[in-house]
């Protein structure tokens, strides 16, 4: 008797697709993390265009339901206190591993003490979309799930192999430039940020640590010969095609930016 073929991928396929469409959407959130939340708004290293940068806003919200003004807050309060008493998510003070697996406790304790917010991303007032959606994060987050659990045909088993694979890779990520990015790697500038360019292809560039310490208003995070910064890529494109403008093409370290030595 002939074997008949099922219409359906067999398990092993479901999984296997639904762990890749799950990386595949952290990189995206990845991606605007970085070139968004962190180099657009954080440090004002990059303009974007009015379309692009509410583009940009609704991916965030639909993929990570972070609060911008939250997440530029505690940023800019790490800076302030970069590895010293009053930094966010510092190994230093907080141990390693308390970091790399709560650095997201550690983010909400701060970004909710109606305090970091306020003093740290005072440009950023809440305008009508906020008050209407992005200040909503489970209802954008379950908009991302309903657009993968439709792009599965409305597998559940998919949606939730793929959700779960893309929240455990993006927390842990932003996770490690925090933990990793203070700890282990080349230190070209003072101070304990680090180099690590395996973890800037995982991060879109932000293993660049030391270097974005050192220029933290700098839209490209490589800057010597040999370190690549996968973001800067599409920041240039992006460029070119009049989507958004730099504010300075080469870095400009900070007064207090020495080579180590």
């Amino acid at each position: 008797m002939a074997h008949r073929r099922s219409g359906k991928f067999p398990a092993v396929t479901n999984i296997l697709v639904a762990v890749v469409v799950g990386l595949a959407t952290c990189q995206v959130a990845i991606f605007l993390t970085t070139i968004f939340l962190h180099r657009t708004l954080s440090h004002r290293a990059i303009t974007m265009s009015p379309g692009l940068r509410f583009a940009c806003r609704f991916l965030t919200w639909i993929s990570t339901g972070v609060r911008p003004r939250q997440w530029v807050g505690v940023h800019r309060r790490h800076h302030a206190y970069t590895d010293t008493e009053g930094d966010p998510h510092s190994p230093k003070l907080e141990g390693f591993w308390h970091v790399q697996v709560g650095n997201v406790v550690l983010y909400r304790r701060v970004a909710k003490d109606g305090v970091t917010v306020e003093k740290y991303a005072k440009d950023m007032p809440a305008d009508r979309w906020d008050r209407v959606l992005f200040d909503h994060a489970l209802l954008g987050l379950a908009i991302g799930i309903a657009g993968l659990y439709f792009v599965f045909g409305m597998n559940w088993e998919m949606t939730a192999i793929a959700s779960g694979v893309h929240a455990v890779a993006y927390l842990g990520l932003n996770s490690a430039v925090n933990a990793v990015g203070h700890t282990f790697g080349k230190r070209p500038f003072e101070g304990l940020a680090t180099n690590s360019q395996w973890l800037a292809w995982l991060t879109g560039g932000e293993g660049l640590h030391s270097n974005h310490h050192a220029a933290p208003t700098s839209a490209r995070l490589s800057f010597a010969r040999r370190e690549i910064d996968p973001a800067w890529w599409l920041v240039a494109l992006a460029g070119r095609l009049k989507w958004l403008t730099v504010r300075h093409a080469e870095p400009r370290l900070t007064a207090n930016a020495q080579r180590a030595a």
